[in-house]
């Protein structure tokens, strides 16, 4: 309530209170000493900051602290930031900060656990609320929204779970973060087959939820999902069971099941790159920035991305990888950096004068890149017996983790480099496809070295087998039956299923009750289902592509999703440039109300 006398306060609804939630928080504080104030007649306007969600504020779900102590975070403590920093364009001040490692008091190297940084984010919400102008008042509460009415020109009201008022707002921001899902149809029949047959099957889930006591000690488990799904299912079931480790070998407890795991590369992701970054850095964007951005946003109908836009990326990498390996070991190249570059530019992506200039300057293929291999590391590989396929399994990863720890091949860190670039442009055409994300983070976003080097004392140790690339799953016979084309013939048979990945955010399918329901109303959709927002400023679109003045969205269940979890120092972050556009918005609009 507003003092006698005193204008009627103002309030917002933030449906979430996980990172996304808490990096707009910190974007308000940081705007509102030059956005928000007084009113027209001069008075302070009092603003209500309402955080919906049945999770702590900071973590939220996926981050909260209650959760196995085992499980990590999937980059080093010197690569998670909640600040911005001098290379951040934003309109709004930069207010630097602590990164984890500093914050944490940990060397930056350091794969802390997930608790830690929960705890971190707690911090970062706590410094964001205290830091908000006199008048400003943050309320959580830990419900979930079911559902957002009202009309473009009037109050917003959010109905929330086991309250019997609704919320009142003058604006809504949308960042629930990761969103459990309906089981599309091909799952749906599994989940039905394994109930009707009394077998196990899980679902795309947060492996942290997910009920793995009834995967039973000893029994064969199919898994399909090598990334970092995978790896903490890997956790919680061996040293989550007692297992442990002894240098490089595993002692079981004798209560794991056995995992036999496939995908469609076959192989885990690949390993977080082990050295620091030395010398000069390729400058980006060099193919890709934000003109070619500019030029495919001018196409008719919008650009195609096998056509138009990855033959950019290609180019990108490309240059970013060559340039790293002819400046910093020059004695594997056959001429001088300037001529190449010189030649690669006017070169076409993917042609016999760019293969041949390539050949010709760079001797050794495997200082070559070729991202159509990268993608499918095991295409044309066949074993003939089952243990040649755990060898050579065992071996590409082996070969993986003595790579990213060599820095003479820091021509990988510079495509790193190159695909951080890259997502940071690709964020302004919306929505990609899932093809993009996923090469994205099977290259930039896999799991730490030392987590590999478990998976291999796991496999020698028999509690992981492998079973190869473009692994199919048949439900016959009251069991599961998963092959690859990478040992032809062989079958494996379990009575369990795991699906380690997460849903996919699509508004059609989102268990999220608000969302469903806005999709239901005409709220604008991707080609992928995500839902549509206006990239200057996060406002939802409707069906006409106009933007809803009082409502707004970011976060992965959007087209302005970023680039992995959280934010790497000094890499101009997209998330950053979004919450801050996205505060400002506010900012004016709570201004003017």
């Amino acid at each position: 309530m507003s003092p006698a006398g005193a204008p009627p306060r103002l309030s917002l609804v933030i449906v979430g209170a996980g990172p996304r939630a808490t990096g707009i928080l910190e974007r308000i504080a940081a705007n509102a000493p030059d956005l928000y104030g007084s009113s027209r007649d001069g008075a302070v306007r009092g603003l209500d900051i309402h955080l919906v969600d049945p999770y702590p504020p900071g973590g939220g779900r996926i981050w909260r602290h209650d959760q196995s102590p085992l499980l990590w975070m999937n980059s080093q403590a010197q690569d998670v930031t909640m600040f911005t920093d001098d290379t951040v364009e934003v309109t709004g001040p930069v207010l630097p900060g602590p990164a984890l490692h500093e914050w944490s008091g940990r060397d930056g190297r350091d794969f802390l656990g997930r608790r830690e940084q929960s705890a971190y984010l707690r911090w970062v919400y706590e410094k964001a609320v205290a830091a908000l102008p006199e008048g400003v008042v943050v309320h959580h509460h830990a419900r979930r929204a079911l559902r957002v009415t009202g009309g473009r020109d009037t109050l917003q009201s959010i109905v929330l779970e086991g309250a019997t008022t609704p919320l009142t707002a003058d604006l809504v921001i949308l960042a629930q973060g990761h969103l459990d899902a309906e089981l599309d149809e091909e799952k749906a029949e599994l989940a039905a087959y394994a109930e009707r047959n009394g077998l196990v099957y899980l679902p795309p889930d947060f492996t942290a939820d997910s009920d793995l006591s009834r995967l039973a000690p000893g029994a064969p488990v199919l898994v399909r999902g090598f990334g970092l799904a995978f790896v903490d299912l890997m956790v919680l079931l061996t040293e989550g069971r007692g297992g442990r480790y002894e240098g490089d070998t595993y002692l079981p407890s004798g209560r794991e099941p056995v995992l036999y795991v496939g995908s469609r590369r076959g192989v885990p992701y690949h390993s977080k790159i082990g050295y620091d970054w030395t010398g000069e850095r390729p400058p980006l964007p060099r193919h890709l920035g934000p003109a070619q951005i500019d030029a495919l946003l001018a196409l008719p109908g919008g650009p195609d991305f096998r056509r138009d836009v990855w033959p950019l990326v290609e180019k990108e990498l490309g240059f970013a990888h060559y340039h790293r390996l002819f400046t910093a070991h020059p004695e594997r190249t056959r001429i001088a950096w300037t001529d190449f570059d010189e030649k690669y530019e006017a070169c076409e992506p993917g042609s016999p004068a760019l293969d041949a200039l390539v050949a010709s300057a760079v001797p050794d293929p495997a200082d070559r890149i070729d991202l159509t291999a990268l993608d499918h590391p095991l295409a044309g590989v066949r074993h003939t017996s089952y243990e040649a396929l755990q060898n050579g399994l065992r071996g590409y990863i082996a070969d993986d983790l003595a790579r990213r720890h060599d820095p003479a091949h820091s021509a990988d860190l510079a495509v790193f480099l190159g695909l951080l670039s890259v997502y940071g442009q690709l964020v302004r055409l919306g929505d990609v496809g899932t093809w993009w994300h996923g090469f994205f983070s099977y290259l930039a976003s896999g799991p730490p070295g030392p987590r590999l080097r478990r998976l291999l004392a796991l496999s020698r140790a028999g509690v992981v087998r492998f079973l190869g690339a473009d692994v199919q799953v048949r439900a016959e016979d009251g069991v599961f039956r998963a092959h690859s084309p990478t040992l032809p013939g062989q079958v494996t048979e379990a009575r369990a299923l795991v699906e380690a990945r997460l849903p996919q955010p699509t508004l059609a399918r989102t268990r999220d009750p608000l969302l469903r329901a806005l999709h239901a109303e005409g709220a604008a959709s991707t080609a992928a289902g995500l839902l549509a927002v206006d990239p200057a400023d996060g406002r939802i679109l409707d069906g006409g592509g106009t933007p809803h003045p009082r409502r707004f969205a970011l976060g992965p269940h959007t087209d302005a999703r970023g680039a992995g979890a959280f934010t790497r120092p000094r890499t101009n972050s997209p998330t950053f440039r979004q919450n801050d556009a996205t505060a400002r918005a506010v900012l004016d609009f709570l201004r003017t109300a």
